[in-house]
């Protein structure tokens, strides 16, 4: 059992779904990914114009990687009719691109672009399994009612698990019972990220406060419940991804205030500086409502979910093999409070993040010292 009531040591989080836009958005809002505990995020490439070639990734990472430098990003192609056999050779030996992320058109922010038919791609899926690069799909249906979306879609998933078994898929942003037992059905090839904010709102709070609107619209309380189960079951079919969207792969999504508060709304939580936090906090609201048991969480599967089943899902090796102590998360609380807003340095852009004004769980970044202790007593 992992006391969450007390200091928490943490290797650091690993964000398999997240947003960082470009330009002055980016510039805000990367540095924050330290803040909130990771040192690894899969980065999705739903810009403006999305990233359909290998260059374009390249030098997106490039940006990403000079705003911060101690960040490993995991970089992704937009699934597109210019992407074919070719392009995911050219991809898989980037070493920068993990996976082609799937939108069907329509269903979320940017993806006016995406997919109409998916059959029309099983040539590059072949490709992909060949190259050993991972699908990451947008599992929602369009044109149909918003709380049946991921529900419809998953008779997809399963024909594309059955056409290409040994190809890498990720559901992202799994958000219901649905999506979960989908997930559950697959073989060991199919994962499922879940977010921060999933782990907090339903459909409710989504309707009474834009900044918890996202897509997928969070669902029902016990859809939430069942989320917060899968976290701790300590299977590996589920992992973080904390969609910060600005949209929170965390799948953090940031947007700015104006598109936020415009009819209708942009969708997307902005989670990605308290997400490790966040879900602790999930964790232990869940526990104080007895959705789950102090017993159910564990440290191998709190540290599974936020970190190391993703990491090896994503066959990411750890390169810190020097002499120096591993950095862990330390959580503990203090008093600090989310920011009402954040803004740009000409305060261009303002940001609210999701939860803004409420208490959090502090994090900081320590040297494992009993980590490199073993590892000198392992190197002799």
């Amino acid at each position: 059992m992992l006391d969450l009531n007390s200091e928490i040591h943490l290797p650091p989080t690993a964000d398999f779904h997240c947003h960082l836009r470009q330009n002055a958005m980016m510039e805000l809002v990367t540095p924050f990914i330290k803040k909130g505990g990771c040192d690894t995020v899969f980065v999705m490439p739903n810009l403006q114009p999305p990233i359909t070639q290998v260059s374009q990734a390249i030098s997106y990472h490039e940006e990403l990687s000079r705003l911060a430098p101690d960040v490993k990003f995991l970089m992704s192609l937009y699934l597109h009719p210019s992407i074919n056999a070719d392009v995911i050779a050219e991809a898989a030996r980037s070493e920068i691109i993990y996976g082609v992320k799937l939108y069907p058109a329509g269903v979320t922010t940017n993806s006016q672009d995406g997919v109409l038919d998916i059959v029309q791609y099983y040539p590059v899926f072949d490709a992909m399994q060949t190259h050993d690069l991972v699908l990451n799909i947008h599992g929602e249906t369009p044109d149909i009612a918003v709380l049946d979306a991921e529900a419809a879609f998953m008779p997809q998933l399963h024909k594309i698990h059955a056409a290409f078994p040994a190809l890498r898929i990720v559901l992202e942003h799994v958000s219901t019972r649905e999506g979960l037992e989908a997930v559950r059905q697959c073989g060991a090839t199919v994962k499922g990220t879940i977010t921060a904010h999933h782990l907090w709102a339903t459909t409710e709070e989504a309707e009474q406060d834009i900044y918890s609107f996202c897509k997928p619209i969070a669902k029902t309380p016990a859809d939430r419940i069942a989320l917060l189960k899968a976290v701790v079951d300590g299977s590996s079919k589920f992992f973080f991804g904390s969609r910060a969207k600005y949209e929170k792969g965390s799948d953090s999504a940031p947007h700015p205030v104006q598109l936020k508060q415009q009819a209708g709304g942009a969708a997307g939580c902005f989670t990605q500086g308290w997400c490790t936090a966040l879900v602790i906090g999930a964790l232990q609201h869940g526990i104080s409502q007895g959705w789950i048991t102090k017993d159910e969480v564990t440290r191998e599967a709190v540290e599974g979910f936020l970190s190391t089943y993703g990491r090896a899902f994503y066959k990411i090796s750890n390169p810190n093999r020097t002499m120096t102590p591993e950095p862990r998360i330390l959580l503990t609380r203090e008093g600090e409070v989310i920011p009402k807003s954040i803004r740009s340095s000409d305060r261009g852009i303002e940001v609210v993040p999701f939860h803004s004004g409420q208490e959090i769980i502090s994090l900081s970044t320590v040297p494992d010292q009993c980590a490199y202790e073993d590892k000198k007593e392992w190197i002799r």
